[in-house]
């Protein structure tokens, strides 16, 4: 089963609506990646997402593109707010990707008001990204985040700046608080209205593991619940608009896969709900104490 393509905002490009989330390979062996990326063979993936950050993603990612960089648009991020030092970061980045540009560089979990003021300044982040963009160094420009806060601050964002894309947590639980949702929707229209692609985060999220959770591969608990999985992956599906980034936690790509590419109606509130109360799905965000992830 194929995951189905739409247009990624004004990009011009056709991406899979399931975003390979390059967290997952963040701790894992070469082996392993290889793995993992058949699976992404398997289903037509055609857009990777990694970061700076997550640890050996990108030089596992780099093999695997040798020789096809062209059937993929790849989008890495940096979370450095000064300009030389998201410069510097980003040119790390296209070293250990082995390419000479990406197609999307974002500024990754821009929330704190302090980190915003310092990457819209004089010589910030965002200067320095539009720099590179013009050198041919990436193709296009985004800004994602995390926690309740993060709808609100991407729209402040795209009043400064004409990023092509954003990246936030959506899913049936998290929407259920109401200032979340009023914020979310007033993104989504904001970002109709200029054609900047949404890109979701956290749909197969279960809750914060109630152990220590060191020896897990993602900060949270994934849905492994199948026909539960398949719901939350199709219920954000359902909206048009928005592309799903796949879990950090690898056990659960392929049901994702699969369930993006179901021809299924849309869950019902009463479903998920009943997932919900069955699975004891919560919320990752609190608005205050979470946020920072």
């Amino acid at each position: 089963m194929r995951v189905p393509v739409a247009p990624f905002g004004r990009t011009g490009h056709d991406s899979s609506r399931v975003v390979f989330g390059g967290a997952a390979l963040s701790q894992v062996s070469v082996e392993q990646a290889a793995m993992v990326l058949e699976v992404l063979d398997d289903h037509g993936i055609n857009h990777l997402d990694t970061a700076a950050s997550y640890g050996d993603s990108e030089l596992r990612i780099a093999p695997w593109l040798a020789g096809r960089r062209a059937d993929f648009f790849l989008a890495t991020k940096t979370d450095q707010r000064r300009g030389s030092e998201a410069r510097a970061q980003l040119e790390v980045s296209l070293t250990r990707l082995g390419v000479d540009g990406v197609d999307l560089i974002q500024l990754h979990n821009l929330v704190e008001e302090d980190e915003w003021q310092a990457a819209f300044a004089p010589g910030g982040a965002v200067e320095a990204l539009a720099a590179a963009r013009e050198e041919g160094l990436a193709r296009f420009i985004g800004v994602t985040g995390h926690g309740l806060r993060i709808a609100a601050m991407h729209r402040r964002s795209l009043e400064r700046f004409p990023f092509d894309s954003v990246l936030l947590p959506y899913s049936w639980v998290l929407l259920q608080d109401p200032a979340y949702r009023a914020d979310v929707e007033d993104l989504l229209g904001t970002c109709a209205e200029r054609g900047v692609a949404v890109q979701t985060i956290k749909s197969a999220a279960r809750r914060r593991w109630r152990s220590d959770g060191e020896d897990q591969p993602s900060w949270y608990e994934p849905i492994d619940e199948p026909d539960a999985l398949a719901r939350s992956v199709r219920w954000v599906l359902s909206h048009e608009q928005l592309f799903v980034s796949s879990s950090s936690d690898t056990a659960v790509l392929r049901a994702m896969l699969e369930a993006s590419a179901s021809t299924e109606p849309p869950p019902t509130d009463a479903e998920l709900a009943g997932d919900v109360a069955r699975l004891g799905i919560e919320p990752l965000f609190d608005g205050d104490r979470l946020e920072r992830i």
